[in-house]
């Protein structure tokens, strides 16, 4: 990168850094269960609930107990099935279309990230019916309050139920970006391990290791508070103990608490500190090739902690130390290349590639400019690059060097 635009990424970074205190940061109120949300509509009033959830879970009968509490306190409700792992502009589209023609009052996400942003969109798109998703690309597009807005999450990954952010994908062009604003944060959340006992060993997996990234990124940027950093340490603690544990015994109640309360953790580490280039990567690769978000993150994670070298050694470290990864008598370099041969450890062990197959090498230019232009100037990252520099680690993470 050149010397103008770092110091451009650097300034930029520098003016949100300081500015984080002052800024409106919340986290949403934690409901225990089903009969909590009906009980907390029927005291607000509402009368009408869209219910935005994927055909996966809804199959499963997961939403059993949502529509059954609902249904016992008089709450009407209409349930959006049909959304995707990377989803899109056109069903943003038609969940605020559901809301406004059927008169809806609150919006519940019933399920994981995709779910999740799908519907945080979709309630923007309901208070800006003007503007486009397209136009709330970036940070603080909306600055609207959204209709009452529930998020109950089904994995323990993405944090999206107490993150300012929100991922979505233009159905023409295939580019996947983020959209951030504290609106977007939900009002209530609910952090329920019943509704995650089904979920499969290999989403377990990778939801498991996309709240790893999100802690780690968030704990070795340059716009950490004590807070993230707390925060951060607790959920990869927690992921390294109970991770595994979850995908051998997916019925195992307590590992399965304590991952939602990881990803929980996560969530809002990175929702003030920001992530780096293995997400910017892997939102390029969910546009281009529909590629899991979790999946992907746990195969970038690595390449990038090894290339930062090091200008993370010190933080890798200290995390390693902190989450018992490394013992406090191991020197720097020896606790950082613990941490990341533990991540490469967990990905063995839970069947996740070493690489991300089919990346074509003719799509890596366009995919690194993507990430080039999600990452620079916002994400506080160890080490800045561009998009050449980029493009070299598409090639790593898909096994083209």
């Amino acid at each position: 990168m050149n010397i103008f635009k770092k110091f451009y990424c650097r300034a930029y970074q520098t003016v949100f850094r300081i500015l984080l205190p002052f800024l409106p940061y919340r986290e949403p109120k934690i409901l225990g269960g089903m009969g909590d949300v009906a009980d907390l509509l029927k005291k607000e009033g509402k009368k009408k609930a869209v219910i935005v959830t994927d055909g996966g879970i809804f199959k499963l009968g997961l939403t059993d107990g949502l529509t059954d509490a609902l249904s016992k306190v008089g709450i009407d409700f209409i349930l959006y099935t049909e959304v995707t792992p990377n989803p899109t502009i056109a069903q943003v589209e038609r969940v605020r279309k559901i809301f406004v023609d059927n008169g809806a009052d609150s919006i519940i996400a019933f399920g994981g990230g995709s779910s999740i942003d799908c519907a945080k969109i979709a309630a923007a798109r309901v208070v800006k019916p003007k503007q486009s998703v397209g136009k709330m690309k970036g940070i603080l597009r909306i600055g609207k309050k959204l209709p009452l807005f529930i998020a109950i999450p089904t994995t323990a990954g993405t944090g999206s139920e107490v993150t300012l952010a929100a991922v979505i994908t233009d159905d023409k062009t295939h580019y996947k970006y983020p959209i951030n604003d504290f609106c977007l944060i939900p009002q209530y959340a609910v952090l329920d391990p019943a509704v995650t006992l089904g979920l499969p060993p290999q989403i377990t997996a990778t939801t498991g290791m996309d709240a790893l990234t999100h802690a780690v990124e968030a704990y070795i940027g340059r716009s950490t508070t004590r807070y993230t950093r707390k925060k951060a340490i607790e959920a990869t603690k927690l992921i390294n103990e109970n991770l595994l544990v979850a995908y051998n015994d997916g019925k195992n109640v307590v590992a399965r608490k304590n991952m939602l309360h990881a990803a929980y953790c996560a969530g809002i580490a990175f929702t003030q500190s920001y992530v780096g280039y293995v997400h910017a990567v892997a939102h390029a690769l969910g546009g281009k090739y529909n590629t899991a978000h979790g999946l992907a993150n746990a195969v970038i994670l690595p390449y990038f902690l090894e290339e930062y070298g090091k200008s993370a050694t010190k933080k890798l470290a200290k995390l390693a130390k902190a989450t018992d990864v490394a013992a406090e008598t191991d020197d720097n370099a020896t606790a950082a290349a613990k941490f990341i041969a533990r991540i490469k450890e967990l990905n063995s062990l839970m069947n996740i590639p070493e690489h991300v197959e089919g990346i074509k090498e003719e799509d890596i230019p366009q995919m690194a400019e993507n990430a080039d232009k999600e990452a620079n100037p916002l994400y506080p990252v160890p080490r800045l690059m561009d998009a050449e520099q980029l493009s070299r680690m598409f090639k790593k993470v898909g096994g083209l060097h």
